[in-house]
Formats: structure tokens, C-alpha cells, sequence
């Protein structure tokens, strides 16, 4: 065994065929799904209701983007499938927000809570997107006030992806807690922004649980501010500081020079016409580089207010956010000597081409780590 092991490192012989860098598109929305309204109440009386859902399905045949994740994709969900049934597979849908089919105990209202969380993943049929069980948040803020947060399971879910190179990707789609702007006005928005930024931590706990070497990318309606929101110093360089992976916001990286704006506890900082603050969204696209695995690049951005159109109105509350990335390219590699599989396995961690941990490898190639290297190695049986 281990004549075998100082002869893969001491002899290795490798070709390296580089192949052409794959690029893939990612959007996400809020398609404004809430009905119109809950028995007498007016709930969402100015959203897209049937018709201006039919017409945001179209869109999205239209833009025919790679990977799309939406969020309140409640109670129009089966207009929006008949548009997107033919070019994508859709992630489980969790239910809507209605009185009717839902056991409701109208004498303790302050108690229920509707187990849908509006999150919708769809990805084109030649791409491979595994869903993962849905998170709910642990924190939330407002139940017949402050963005009625507390009404709905707002969370998060997390899809690994294999692109059509290969490659490996993960993905997070989520909903945040929002603030009202008359909070805001008031200065009576700091339980939502507590409660925000604990879905903030929460997430990033998450992320460096299961980071190995993909790639990770980070979607939704985020009702983030970085003025308001103490994001870049408690998610983006908390992350960083680690040395794990780096963190990266697609719209402040290619719009903005990579300058984030300076957060300020104090800031009153509300949505006005769907943007705040030169152009920035409260949702958002981020991306997650693991500092030994492969690397993506933002190559566009766009928030598209013009083809998001219908009858000189927006189609819903939020604009559709998009990007496309360039992932590293994948290198076949031959000719490498092998290894036995007992010793592959002793004192190592060995991950699949896909990023996937493996425990008991069979005959392959398999990236190793150990401590700080990361190593390609041949396992044969």
C-alpha cells in the first residue's frame, strides 16, 4: 500500500484536457401571489391577480432563463405552471393562502399560521436540481402587523444543481421578514430588522455547515438594505473571515465597483417605486466562492423594469432580477496513477466531480482535501 502511494505521488503522469468555461443564467421574483383578498379583507387588492399571472408566465418563456426561483408564488401557482410545464421541471409547490380547504381556528387567530412558504425553484429539463428538505425560519416578526411575517412558514430551501458540463452548484431561495414603511417612518421597524438579521445568521450557519467544494449562489426577496441592514459586516465578511469562501453581491460587484453602501443603525430607509438607494433591490443575488473548490464569475446583471412591463405598470410589486455566471472550467484528467481505496479513505476527505462527500469510494476520480491541500487522486479497487 504504501509502495502504491509514494508511486502515485512521485510518478504521477497526467494530461489535462481543459474544456470551454459553461456560462448559465439565474432570475429570481416575487410574483406577488397573494389573493386579493381573505373572505372581506383586502389582502393584495392591487396585485396580479389570474390575468397578470398568466402574463409573468409568458415572461418567463419569453426570457427563458436556466434556473428561475420564485417567491409568494401562493395562490396563482397552477396559472403560472401551465406556462412553465413544457421548458422546466417546477420544485414541490407548498399551498396557498386561503380560508376555504384550510383548518382555521378563528377563535385563537394570534395562533395559526399557514404551513406554505410561497418558494418555487424551476430549472430547464436538461439540468439536474435536487431539492432539499424546507428550513423555516426560527425567527420571525408580526402576525397582524409589521409585513404580517408571522402569517406564512417564510424560510429558505436549498437545490443542488449539476449544470450540463458537470459541474456542481448550490443554490439558496428565500423570503425574508419585510418591514412596513410606515414602520419605517415611524422608527418602528427594529424587531423586523432583528428578526432579519437572525434569518441572516441562520443562513449563514447553514451555508458553512454544508460548504464543500461547489460553488454556492444565494436568491430571493431578502427585504435587505445594506444601509439599514447590517449585512456586509455580520454575512459577506463573516463568511470571508473564515477563510472558507468569499461572498460577493452580483449588482453591488458589477454596478457599484464593489462598494457597498455604509451601513447606518439609524437610517430610515424605505421601498419607493420598487428601488431604494441608487438602483439597489431589496432582493438580491449573491454568490459564494469555497476558497479550495470551484469558482463562479458574474459576467451580468440586470433588473429588467422595461420587459417587466404590462399596460404601463409592472406586472407585481418586485422586478425580476437576473444573472449570468461563468463557472471554472471542469479539466478531465488522464494517465494519473492510482491509489488504493483503504488508503484513500483513512485520514481524508474525498469529494465527486459534483462536490458530493464521499465515504466509500469505488474506482474514479474523486478531489481529496487534507487540511489546506487539495489534491486529485484516482481511486481503483
Amino acid at each position: 500500500m504504501k509502495k502504491i502511494f509514494t508511486c502515485f505521488l512521485l510518478g504521477i503522469a497526467m494530461s489535462v484536457m481543459a474544456q470551454t468555461p459553461e456560462q448559465f443564467s439565474v432570475a429570481t421574483l416575487n410574483v406577488d401571489g397573494l389573493p386579493k383578498k381573505i373572505l372581506v379583507f383586502n389582502v393584495n387588492a392591487n396585485g396580479p391577480g389570474d390575468a397578470g399571472t398568466s402574463r409573468i408566465g409568458k415572461y418567463f418563456v419569453q426570457k427563458s432563463y436556466d434556473m428561475m426561483f420564485l417567491q409568494e408564488d401562493f395562490n396563482y401557482h397552477e396559472v403560472l405552471k401551465v406556462w412553465l410545464e413544457d421548458d422546466y421541471k417546477l420544485d414541490e409547490w407548498t399551498g396557498d393562502v386561503e380560508v376555504v380547504d384550510h383548518s382555521i381556528d378563528f377563535l385563537h387567530l394570534q395562533n395559526h399560521r399557514f404551513a406554505c412558504d410561497g418558494l418555487m425553484g424551476c430549472w430547464k429539463n436538461d439540468l439536474t436540481v435536487t431539492p432539499t428538505p424546507r428550513t423555516a425560519w426560527k425567527e420571525n416578526f408580526g402576525k397582524f402587523s409589521h409585513a404580517l411575517d408571522e402569517l406564512v412558514t417564510k424560510g429558505f430551501r436549498r437545490y443542488e444543481a449539476i449544470l450540463r458540463g458537470g459541474q456542481g452548484v448550490v443554490v439558496y431561495n428565500m423570503h425574508m421578514d419585510a418591514s412596513d414603511d410606515a414602520d419605517v417612518d415611524d422608527g418602528n421597524d427594529k424587531k423586523d430588522k432583528a428578526a432579519r438579521l437572525a434569518q441572516w445568521m441562520q443562513l449563514k450557519e447553514d451555508i458553512l455547515s454544508k460548504l464543500d467544494s461547489r460553488p454556492v449562489i444565494i436568491v430571493g426577496d431578502v427585504n435587505t438594505l445594506y444601509k439599514r441592514d447590517d449585512v456586509k459586516k455580520q454575512f459577506i465578511d463573516a463568511i470571508a473571515e473564515t477563510g472558507r469562501a468569499t461572498v460577493s453581491d452580483v449588482f453591488i460587484e458589477l454596478t457599484k465597483g464593489g462598494n457597498y453602501p455604509e451601513y447606518d443603525p439609524e437610517a430610515r430607509v424605505k421601498d419607493e417605486d420598487l428601488e431604494v438607494l441608487d438602483g439597489e433591490m431589496l432582493d438580491k443575488i449573491l454568490y459564494v466562492n469555497p476558497t479550495a473548490g470551484t469558482q463562479l464569475k458574474p459576467i451580468s446583471f440586470n433588473v429588467d423594469k422595461e420587459g417587466y412591463m404590462y399596460d404601463g405598470k409592472p406586472l407585481g410589486d418586485h422586478y425580476p432580477l437576473s444573472a449570468t455566471f461563468e463557472i471554472a472550467a471542469r479539466t478531465s484528467i488522464i494517465d494519473t496513477l492510482p491509489i488504493d481505496a483503504e488508503h484513500a479513505s483513512s485520514d481524508k476527505e474525498l469529494y465527486d466531480l459534483s462536490g458530493r462527500k464521499v465515504s466509500q469510494p469505488h474506482s474514479g476520480l474523486y478531489i481529496e482535501h487534507q487540511g489546506e491541500k487539495t489534491n486529485k487522486r484516482v481511486v481503483k479497487n
